[in-house]
């Protein structure tokens, strides 16, 4: 008796080509273009945003750092991106990524003033507990920052895990024309950090004596109009 015969079917290329694209098209577009939404965030790109998020991708998407679009969008000064992603509905503007660094705490921190103007109209959060947007511009130097904070009711004495003040950190780092903003705004001279540390004995510190000439020069004007 002959046994029967069985035939190996093996697809031809043209077949197999066919077969794949149709895997590709079935594939969830949010995983094929994931990469793309935040390459536009980062590069500036608008229009493709507005158009993946359009097509249903989440205008919240973050890369595997935590950082969401708009995150990204700060960090690398997109004022055209920010200003699309702040139009989606649901898009959170206190959102904050794995080192906890929000997207306006991360323009504070840069100096970019534009982008810290745009999510302080949006809404977005400045005062919170541990490091916030005043204490970055404070301990950079980003005056104009510190003043557009200032004029939305930030307080001058948040204060970072440490106890350190914003008053502390721009003595320390010798920025006089913030320590000045801050003075004006009725900041606490006396605030302490962990260390024991003042603003004024930071300045003496760190050796900017100016500073610490303007602190003390404060401290007796206050004590003339009996604060």
């Amino acid at each position: 008796m002959t046994k029967p015969r069985f035939r190996i079917f093996s697809p031809r290329p043209a077949g197999l080509a066919a077969l794949l694209l149709c895997i590709q098209l079935a594939l969830p577009a949010s995983a094929a273009s994931l990469d793309d939404l935040l390459n536009a965030a980062k590069l500036g790109d608008a229009r493709e945003v507005a158009e993946l998020v359009a097509k249903g991708m989440d205008p919240n998407s973050s890369d595997q750092s935590g950082n969401t679009l708009l995150i990204l969008a700060a960090r690398e000064e997109q004022p055209a991106v920010v200003a699309e992603l702040i139009k989606q509905r649901g898009v959170r503007l206190d959102a904050r990524n794995a080192a906890g660094d929000s997207a306006l705490m991360l323009a504070a921190l840069r100096g970019y003033t534009g982008i810290a103007e745009q999510l302080l109209k949006a809404g977005a959060p400045f005062e919170h507990a541990g490091w916030n947007p005043m204490l970055y511009a404070a301990f950079e130097g980003r005056t104009a920052i510190v003043d557009l904070l200032l004029a939305k009711g930030a307080s001058p004495d948040v204060q970072a895990p440490n106890r350190s003040s914003a008053l502390m950190f721009a003595a320390r780092n010798g920025h006089e024309e913030v320590v000045a903003r801050l003075l004006k705004a009725g900041a606490n001279l006396d605030l302490k950090n962990d260390q024991g540390e003042t603003a004024e004995s930071w300045a003496m510190k760190y050796r900017n004596t100016d500073i610490a000439e303007l602190i003390a020069a404060e401290r007796k004007a206050r004590t003339a109009r009996g604060w």
